[in-house]
This record gives C-alpha cells, structure tokens and sequence, in this order.
C-alpha cells in the first residue's frame, strides 16, 4: 500500500509541483522584452507545425500500411511517431483506452515514439552539417 501510494504520488503529484517549481524558478529569470520577440513567435509556430505535421504524417503512414496489411496496424500507433517521448504515446494508449478498453497499446506506441526520437536527432543532425553550424 505504501509503495502504490509513494509510486502514484511521485507519478502525479510530485511531478506536478516539480514541474512548477522549474517553471517559475526559470520564468523568474527571462525578461519580456528579451525573450518575446517576433523571432520566438516565428519558432514556436514552426514547431507547432511541425508537431501536427509530423502526427497528420503518422497516422497517414499507418493507413497506408493498412491498406498494405489488410487492417493490422492501428493508425494511433502511427501517431505516435513524434519525438514527444512518453506524451505521445500516452495519448495513443489513452485514445486507444476511450474507443476500446481492452486496446492497450504503450508498448507498441513507444516504438514509433522512440523512433521519432533517433529520426529528430539524425535529422538535426544532418540540417546541422548541411549549414556548417559547428
């Protein structure tokens, strides 16, 4: 009881006020006019394009090897497929969980989440190289 009650709390709880406490403690340190610039704006919209780019991409990739497979492979998985590692997967599992209660699908999810981690990394990698940054 004690060890279910110590690993939920620092699953939610603990997670949560750390998260917050890092959160102000470098908050209090930017200042407005430094940080929020049209060049920021311009990247925090790049990366949102990014993000729904590279979901919309997955779970096409996954119909597509549906239509290959006959229907085997669910397209949440292939929504996962984003270097947002646990988060993207949990949302799979959790979406999955909501249209069947019996569809458990972390472990297969993190695959692909996995994935897009080494892909981000070799892709920026490569963008890196390609411009001469050193």
């Amino acid at each position: 009881l004690l060890v279910e009650r110590l690993a939920n709390t620092a699953a939610n709880d603990l997670m949560n006020v750390i998260t917050i406490t890092l959160t102000v403690a470098i908050g209090s340190t930017m200042v407005a006019d430094q940080f929020l610039t049209v060049k920021t704006l311009e990247i925090i919209v790049l990366g949102l394009i990014a993000f729904m780019c590279g979901t919309a991409s997955g779970v096409i990739g996954a119909r597509i090897i549906n239509w290959y497979t006959g229907g085997k492979v669910n397209p949440l998985v292939g929504s996962a497929g984003i270097a947002s590692v646990p988060i993207a997967a949990r949302v799979s599992h959790v979406v999955g969980l909501q249209e069947n209660p019996y569809n458990f699908l972390i472990m297969h999810a993190m695959g692909p989440n996995l994935a897009g981690v080494f892909g981000t990394a070799i892709s920026g990698g490569i963008m890196l190289a390609l411009l001469g940054v050193k």
